[in-house]
């Protein structure tokens, strides 16, 4: 019988290191028994499995890690910490050029993306109306996270030229307080945290929904496709029905999203609805698409293109058979 959850194991939950607020359920691996170690974001992965019950009969443990954004979630792999965890696409990209040992094996995707998931907030109060408003203002975000790729494509379509605005990197929980307190002018987040902001009196000054398409990745550590492939591929399609289920069952997610992350269950409801997300294929037309992300790091400085993108990525059909 497989562990899906481990509330109910004895220890305490162990702090991982990678940044405030990771946190890893930790358990023992004792016997032979196979374990697969998953990461999740907050709202993420673990919220949806578990409301899903799709891990029912699997034939390994899941040992489940939980972190506030992707870039902590993406050093833990990096390190082998943990297997494998979704990650944006922006973000993966970030991290693997930076020299992770890091592949991305399918692909998550939104048609389109949902309003109001991924957005630029200001303060309700602000004078900050367009984007071009945020020229020699402070904005707020991830270092390579989702939202930093999104603050950066609205600079270029408002005419900022980097350095006109300045960006400051922040955990999620710091740049909540920070635009609370009025230290900088504008985050740029995603997930939970806008709808969380907009019940806390922010708005929406830009929405990634009409910038680009919304697309995850499933990353694994390099040594998974070594060493967990039957794990990688059985976990990979049973996360695949989860994303089924949750089409019809937004308020079974939603339940069991505001128990595991403590958020209210109104703003568990308004994120689930807000996420649709389907399982894709990794094809070479998708991971071509991909470069267009690197391409607007590098314009603006943030990042030097040091491997070839279509490395970091696994095609569905490379994939071991289940």
């Amino acid at each position: 019988m497989i562990e899906a959850t481990l509330w109910n194991r004895r220890g305490a939950l162990a702090a991982l290191g990678f940044g405030a607020g990771a946190l890893a359920l930790a358990g023992c691996r004792g016997g032979g028994e196979k374990v697969l170690r998953v990461g999740s974001q907050k709202g993420g992965t673990k919220a949806l499995v578990l409301a899903s019950g799709v891990l029912e009969g699997a034939p390994y443990r899941v040992e489940w890690s939980e972190f506030p954004a992707a870039q902590h979630l993406l050093e833990a792999l990096g390190s082998d910490a943990v297997d494998i965890g979704l990650i944006g696409d922006a973000p993966f990209l970030f991290a693997y050029q930076t020299g992770k040992p890091l592949k991305a094996v399918a692909a998550r995707v939104s048609h389109p993306r949902p309003a109001g998931i991924l957005s630029i907030l200001v303060p309700g109060a602000s004078p900050v109306y367009k984007p071009a408003d945020l020229k020699g203002r402070k904005i707020v975000t991830g270092r390579g996270s989702i939202g930093h790729f999104l603050a950066l494509k609205v600079f270029e379509n408002a005419g900022i030229k980097p350095g006109e605005a300045e960006l400051i990197f922040m955990t999620p929980s710091d740049a909540a307080a920070a635009l609370r307190s009025g230290a900088v002018d504008a985050w740029s987040t995603w997930g939970p945290y806008v709808p969380t902001g907009q019940a806390a009196g922010d708005r929406i000054l830009a929405d990634g929904s009409d910038l680009f398409d919304a697309c995850s990745f499933d990353v694994v550590h390099e040594n998974v496709l070594r060493d967990k492939p039957d794990l990688l591929v059985d976990f990979l399609a049973r996360e695949a029905r989860a994303m089924e289920w949750r089409k019809a069952h937004v308020a079974d997610y939603a339940k069991v999203l505001a128990k595991e992350t403590g958020l209210p269950l109104p703003i568990a409801q308004a994120t689930a609805e807000r996420s649709l997300v389907v399982d894709g294929p990794v094809t070479p037309e998708l991971v071509a698409r991909q470069q267009g992300i690197l391409d607007t790091f590098v314009r603006a400085g943030a990042l030097e293109a040091k491997r070839p993108v279509a490395d970091g990525y696994v095609l569905t059909s490379q994939l071991p058979k289940a």
